[in-house]
């Protein structure tokens, strides 16, 4: 150590112990938390409604009775939500209360309507006896029963539901333990959860996001004491490894032979710090990450303008009814109906019970062709003043391309763009619609958050039970490193403090 260092190193090592032991005192239970709460979250995640889930639930669709045509269900909607094209329009049946068909319609503001394509009236707010029918329509049991209305509960706190709101929680009284959500809006099932799901969540995540529903229904204070949290911990891992590398001996070894001065919980702390530092460091800083402090990592994505650019929706009347439908039955029957355009021509995308999609021409009913020239020349509305630079069909996932925990549109066309941001824009070759977007900000996030976080290399998670392994071997010793320190920071608060030293005491019992 150099003289100008010996001075203040004394000083400085205080604080360094002293920052370490009393933020790791609760920065290790939080550690162990996480550890423990994320291998969970690995097989069993936060309740959700997928899309295979709510087709599977929705009954056939009968094109004859919707006789309310698109432009006409958009002339129901208030003025101020029918001033830009809508995001999404979709024709589905309401089951249960005899609605027969009804347009969803989401404005570009995220507004979420219902308009019935029977009659083009708006339904009123759907009540507890009416929730109870749509849910014992979707779930296939006559014995759901309505339990309550609510604003939010445990598993309904996401923001993306709040256009919903309030909800009807019904029972289903399956043996899962199966409770459904119903919108009060609009009649629409929400949301899902079994008995298994609400157990595991509680040990996943739940505490893993701290996802408490008093504070995760305020977002800005959610994401604070998130954010300062993680930040705390960050200190603590990077004090504990400078720690640990300071009193390991690897060559001059200490006089039992060991490399580390400390015994029982201490050299374990020392030890798994030593091994499982590095990983703990960047599970936390990623996770810090993820909640975007400061803004760094804001997505950019494909604005509403570009995006009516690129699909000229409502350039074109939507004829309706379509000339001709493909037929099916049972499972392979339409379950929704998805209103699209693609560079001016209306297309309707067709979904059966499994999630299966076709997508045909609104107005022949013959299977849809999109050309690449078609994608090509369209998608140049998309980054005006811009150049497409590579055009790639690709047929499997990649690093940036993958689904691990969600489904991924394969093939697709990736589109590279020589825009500042440089943009990649993902197309879906069967529909023109864009599939997705990230630029360089975000496919640095991917490696700062999703690579370091989750550890989901292509290489590893399609080969599962690999990543598994990985995952779970590197958890074990995190969580060793700071259960230890848990024991060990328990142990120095229970500790007595010693009595304070009386002035003259020691010279008086020397002279007696």
């Amino acid at each position: 150590m150099t003289s100008a260092w010996r001075r203040p190193w004394p000083r400085i090592r205080h604080w360094l112990y002293w920052t370490h032991r009393w933020l790791g005192i609760g920065g290790c239970l939080l550690f162990v938390m996480w550890f423990v709460s994320g291998v969970v979250m690995m097989y069993v995640g936060y309740p959700n409604l997928t899309d295979e889930e709510r087709l599977a639930g929705l009954s056939p669709l009968r094109f004859g009775q919707a006789a309310v045509s698109p432009s006409a269900a958009l002339e129901a909607l208030p003025k101020e939500a029918r001033a830009q094209p809508p995001r999404r329009m979709v024709l589905e049946m309401q089951g249960g209360t005899g609605a027969g068909p009804v347009w969803r319609i989401v404005d570009a503001r995220g507004g979420r309507h219902t308009v019935s394509a029977r009659d083009g009236r708006v339904p009123a707010p759907v009540d507890a006896a009416q929730a109870e029918a749509i849910a014992r329509d979707f779930s296939g049991h006559a014995g759901a029963r309505w339990a309550e209305t609510l604003e939010r509960d445990q598993w309904t706190v996401p923001q993306g539901l709040n256009p919903l709101r309030p909800l009807h929680r019904i029972e289903v009284g399956d043996a899962a333990g199966t409770e459904l959500y119903v919108s009060q809006r609009n009649g629409e099932v929400v949301r899902d959860t079994t008995r298994s799901e609400r157990f595991w969540n509680w040990l996943g995540s739940v505490p893993h996001w701290i996802y408490f529903t008093p504070l995760r229904a305020d977002p800005p204070l959610w994401h604070d004491v998130v954010v300062w949290l993680s930040a705390a911990c960050i200190v603590s891992a990077v004090t504990g490894i400078v720690i640990g590398i300071l009193r390991v001996r690897l060559r001059r070894r200490f006089r039992n032979g060991a490399v580390t001065p400390y015994t029982g919980w201490m050299a374990w702390h020392h030890i798994a710090g030593l091994i499982g530092g590095f990983f703990v460091l960047t599970w936390i800083v990623s996770g810090w990450l993820s909640m975007n402090p400061n803004g760094w990592f804001q997505r950019g994505g494909v604005d509403a303008a570009a995006m009516a650019r690129y699909t000229g929706a409502g350039t074109s009347p939507f004829l309706w009814p379509p000339a001709t439908l493909p037929a099916g039955e049972g499972a392979d029957a339409p379950r929704e109906a998805v209103l699209l355009w693609f560079d001016g021509k209306p297309l309707l995308q067709l979904r059966d019970a499994k999630a299966r999609s076709r997508v045909v021409d609104a107005v022949s009913g013959e299977p849809a062709f999109i050309a690449k020239e078609d994608i090509l020349r369209a998608a140049a509305r998309l980054r005006p003043g811009s150049n497409i630079t590579e055009a790639v069909l690709q047929t499997g996932e990649d690093f940036h391309w993958y689904g691990h925990h969600r489904e991924r549109i394969v093939p697709v066309w990736r589109l590279q763009f020589d825009d500042p941001a440089r943009s990649w824009i993902y197309i879906d070759p069967a529909s023109g619609q864009v599939a997705g977007s990230n630029d360089g900000n975000l496919r640095l996030r991917r490696w700062l958050f999703n690579a370091a976080h989750s550890l989901d290399f292509p290489w590893l998670i399609q080969y599962r039970p690999a990543w598994d392994l990985v995952v779970w071997l590197l958890s074990i010793v995190g969580a060793v490193a700071s259960a230890s320190g848990a024991v060990i920071g328990w142990r120095r608060l229970r500790r007595k403090p010693k009595p304070a030293a009386v002035p003259g005491a020691r010279h008086a019992l020397r002279r007696s």
